[in-house]
């Protein structure tokens, strides 16, 4: 059987093929949307794994990764390609062992390998097992610490890693470009609709398509991105993006030392099936330092009271902690609030205002031009709040007036909790009604978004 099946890369792709051939263990493409980029480092991910040692192949466990499983399985596992073509189709019947498994998405080589399509929006399941091969796509959008699962497993059996993307602003994604693009351990490539064409010698992506997006309402800044694959900006849709730019750019988001003489406040999102996250503030007159921040899944309450308890690093001089409304209901396994079990361990919280999502957002907004970040500490907190994003609607080309729900709504929704918390503290209006008067006379942004944009 020859390898690839049904697929003959373009011109532009072959450089990344015979890099990973070569022996390159790491790669990054940054290649404008419907480049190939999926097609190309699934083909050769199916090489590696089902193509025998004499051919470049290594028996072993291959993850194709995506920010969420659905995700995965909408573009990858159930994806056909604008020819009408299905991606699994890349994969002759005749080397599969079994019938796919379609509730994991895992195919079973007949030498031994496995190819799976995983969601990193639940990393933790990754622990334990042991790939040799990844593939990262969209990695703008994925949980970054996806990745500081996986390296340390690629580093000690000697593993692969593709890494592919369009950016988003200059998140994470942006973070490891730069260290890839100035590493000669990585190849890079970076790709425009410029840059790439046909077999036949048309562009691959057509002026004229680019000026039916903007004829449709495509922002400009997002065909920037996803097109011209620009860096710069802020993550279209972000709610707090440009907020954050701006504090970067004033010096905000710097060393930010815990005062001694002052006491802490603790914000708190409490995860059920997420993660629970929580920032630590200092007030300093109208000045709100960030001075740490946690982030952890799979634990309970008693996890974070020995924590706060017995670690040096957070045993500070506490003035309140404070936790969304719901931590006051009770719960079926103990009949117990969480508020109550909290406060069995030495944790007495006290209760935010439930109020609607957008004006604990507006919130956040009107708090952020005053908050200090320490840059390390805070640094998972602070990916967060970054990518933190509106739905896009594909159907009717513009954003929801809703978040998207990934890993960057834990931090997100804790520091919602801490602004509805400190305005109402400090006498300050938080709903919409209370800042503009009738809403319903407020009227709409420009991109057909409320006031929310």
């Amino acid at each position: 059987m020859r390898l690839p099946h049904l697929f003959t890369p373009r011109d532009y792709q072959i450089p990344l093929l015979k890099a990973m051939e070569w022996q390159m263990k790491r790669a990054y493409l940054v290649w404008h949307r419907r480049a190939g980029k999926e097609k190309a480092c699934l083909n050769y991910m199916i090489k590696k794994a089902a193509a025998s040692k004499e051919y470049g192949g290594r028996v072993g466990i291959y993850y194709y990764l995506f920010p969420t499983s659905i995700q995965g399985r909408k573009s990858l596992w159930d994806g056909i390609d604008a020819d009408g073509q299905s991606f699994l189709s890349h994969i002759p019947a005749s080397i599969i062992a079994g019938e796919p498994n379609n509730t994991e998405m895992k195919v079973r080589f007949k030498n031994g390998s496995i190819m799976q399509v995983i969601g990193t929006d639940r990393y933790d399941a990754i622990r334990g097992s042991n790939p040799v091969g990844c593939v990262f796509s969209e990695f703008a959008f994925h949980d970054p610490r996806a990745w500081d699962v996986v390296r340390p497993i690629l580093n000690e059996n000697g593993g692969w890693a593709i890494f592919n993307t369009t950016p988003a602003g200059k998140n994470h994604a942006y973070d490891l470009w730069q260290l890839a693009v100035n590493s000669e351990n990585w190849y890079t490539s970076i790709l425009t609709i410029d840059d790439t064409r046909r077999p036949d010698g048309t562009p691959v992506i057509t002026q004229e398509a680019i000026e039916e997006e903007r004829r449709l309402g495509m922002d400009e800044e997002m065909i920037q991105q996803e097109y011209y694959v620009s860096w710069q900006g802020v993550q279209v849709g972000s709610y707090y993006g440009q907020l954050m730019a701006e504090a970067e750019k004033a010096g905000r988001i710097t060393d930010v030392p815990h005062d001694t003489n002052r006491k802490v406040d603790t914000w708190w999102d409490l995860g059920f099936s997420d993660a629970t996250t929580i920032w630590f503030t200092q007030s300093d007159g109208d000045k709100i330092r960030c001075i740490d921040y946690i982030e952890d899944s799979g634990q309970g309450l008693p996890h974070y009271a020995k924590l706060m308890e017995s670690d040096h690093r957070k045993k500070y001089m506490y003035q309140s902690h404070n936790a969304p409304h719901d931590v006051a209901v009770h719960e079926l396994g103990t009949g117990r609030s969480r508020i109550e079990s909290a406060r069995l361990l030495g944790i007495n919280f006290g209760t935010v205002k439930d109020m609607p999502k957008q004006d604990g957002i507006n919130a956040v907004r009107m708090m952020l031009p005053r908050m200090w970040f320490d840059a390390v500490k805070c640094k998972r907190g602070l990916d967060a709040i970054s990518n933190y994003r509106r739905i896009w609607d594909a159907k009717r080309h513009c954003f929801q007036d809703q978040p998207y729900h990934d890993w960057a709504s834990n931090g997100s929704d804790a520091l919602r909790y801490m602004a509805i918390g400190i305005r109402i503290q400090a006498g300050e209006p938080v709903n919409r009604q209370d800042m503009y008067g009738d809403v319903q006379s407020w009227g709409k942004a420009d991109d057909g978004n409320s006031w929310a944009t």
